[in-house]
């Protein structure tokens, strides 16, 4: 099997999770996000995009139903012995077929919790899971008891976290060399993507962002390519991969002279990322570390440029984001606790004067300080 942990460490936070589940009163829960599966098993696919479950018992009793496409899947990459197979054919029923699957488990009049919020479980399958369990089981929305327990990463998982890290570096040592006056976007792009898997990395669960000139003002990926002008912007967020586990950076580069927004953005950004540093301590919350972000880019003249959330929690994510919770904006209560992993980013974009400067990197949250997981340094990237 293609397992990247021990056998005592999925025993581990299966027992986590099984208690979890009692403490709420539930005898098994379905999950439908990737991220549970691969979390509490190795279960590594993108198959999640078809109709998928695992069921957890409260005895810890695990069984999967997929397709036959992900069969040798689940048996390569998982701990999983119980796999079952509903059947891909014209009016194919995996709900009902699911319904099947819990019966023959015991689970007729039981209590099961179900990951309502996912990517793998849409809008028309959730209806169908809905009619095929009604007044067979009592499901109760349980979304975030797994995402809960796996926001606080073992120290295995930490060591992919750093080892993302390292590739998150070395990606954009790549994107320096390439960067000058009439490079293509594109081979940059190239030489990022190129660093990251000739390290061992994985794909990223979301598309790298590139964009330079205007498009250096975008916080998402879109299609399409331009050439470095002699005075030039390249706004670039990327993530080394390990094992899934992400690290994700964030940086504007000026070509040529930077100008006097660059400056004043720089400026706001340094001291935003060392207030938002200070806060990411055990027994913070989410919440006041965006106030920290917050209050020195609004010192700077930023507010009307800045975002209303300055960074997420991050880990083992699978498409179409990296992006996890719990996120820092206004008021999050979440509490910050040692051995989380939070990307802090410093994003302005004047839509005014055309100018972009973002800056933004991974940290470690240790028993005092964060634990950037980049030693790249923060000044101003010029070329």
């Amino acid at each position: 099997m293609a397992l990247h942990f021990t056998r005592a460490e999925y025993d581990r936070r299966i027992e986590a999770a099984t208690a979890a589940m009692a403490a709420q009163g539930l005898d098994g829960l379905l999950m439908f996000q990737q991220e549970s599966m691969y979390y509490l098993t190795g279960y590594d696919t993108f198959g999640f995009c078809f109709f998928q479950c695992l069921y957890l018992g409260v005895d810890g009793k695990l069984a999967l139903l997929t397709r036959s496409a992900d069969l040798r899947q689940a048996q390569h990459t998982s701990i999983i012995d119980d796999i079952r197979i509903w059947t891909d054919a014209a009016g194919a029923k995996p709900a009902t077929q699911l319904r099947d699957m819990l019966e023959s488990l015991g689970c007729k009049g039981k209590r099961l919790g179900i990951e309502n919020q996912s990517y793998g479980l849409t809008h028309l399958n959730g209806k169908q899971v809905d009619a095929a369990l009604e007044g067979f089981v009592k499901l109760t929305d349980a979304s975030d008891l797994v995402n809960m327990i796996r926001v606080v990463k073992s120290p295995a998982e930490l060591k992919y976290v750093r080892k993302a890290g390292e590739l998150g570096d070395a990606a954009l040592k790549a994107a320096v060399r390439k960067t000058k006056a009439g490079a293509d976007e594109g081979d940059i792009l190239a030489a990022q993507q190129a660093a990251i898997f000739s390290g061992g990395g994985d794909y990223p669960a979301n598309e790298f962002i590139i964009g330079s000139g205007r498009d250096a003002l975008l916080c998402r990926y879109k299609s399409g390519r331009r050439k470095l002008t002699k005075r030039d912007q390249l706004t670039l967020e990327w993530a080394g991969v390990y094992r899934h586990y992400h690290a994700a950076f964030m940086r504007t580069l000026v070509i040529g002279t930077p100008t006097k927004q660059h400056h004043a953005m720089d400026a706001a950004c340094q001291e935003a990322l060392a207030a938002v540093e200070a806060q990411l301590v055990p027994g913070r919350t989410a919440g006041q570390v965006f106030a920290a972000h917050a209050e020195v880019m609004d010192a700077h003249g930023m507010k009307e440029h800045r975002l209303n959330a300055c960074g997420y929690s991050l880990g083992a994510k699978f498409t179409p984001s990296w992006m996890d919770s719990p996120m820092f904006y206004k008021d999050n209560p979440v509490e910050i606790k040692p051995g989380m992993v939070f990307f802090a980013h410093m994003i302005l974009m004047n839509s005014k004067a055309g100018a972009a400067y973002c800056l933004g990197r991974t940290y470690i949250i240790g028993e005092k300080r964060p634990e950037p997981v980049s030693k790249a340094p923060l000044g101003m990237i010029i070329r």
